[in-house]
């Protein structure tokens, strides 16, 4: 019970609107930084490590997991609208995105890929939570 405790507590802390706002901050400027060929979402995120030495320890990590989830699809925008992957993750992405855009308009293959890692991402973090608290 106690673990359930402190889990509702973390996102009590991490839904507060100040860390909201760094998580949308985040994300706009690793959008950015995704979009920029060459530059994938580990660089990114190092390259802007020092935006947030002036953010308590809770906000740092907050923005730089948005930097990080921004510049992952950042990377796919360039690969979709322009058949040039930014990093090797999106490589794939030209091979099936661009001839979908070229197809269907650019709608569908930039709506696409940030639904499918975030969905991804849930279905084993659950029952990792109840694993690890033990």
């Amino acid at each position: 019970m106690e673990t359930l405790q402190l889990l509702i507590n973390g996102f009590a802390i991490a839904l507060q609107p100040t860390y909201l706002l760094f998580a949308f901050i985040g994300c706009l400027i690793g959008t950015v930084v995704g979009v920029l060929p060459g530059i994938g979402p580990l660089t990114g995120t190092a390259i802007l490590i020092p935006i947030t030495f002036v953010l308590d320890a809770t906000g740092s990590i907050i923005m730089l997991s948005a930097i990080y989830y921004g510049a992952m699809y950042g990377g796919t925008i360039t690969s979709v609208l322009i058949n040039t992957p930014g990093e090797a993750a999106s490589a794939v992405t030209c091979i099936e995105g661009y001839p979908m855009a070229k197809q269907d308009g650019e709608g569908r293959p930039l709506r696409l890929p940030p639904s499918v890692p975030s969905s991804a991402a849930r279905s084993p973090s659950l029952p990792s939570f109840w694993w690890l608290s033990r």
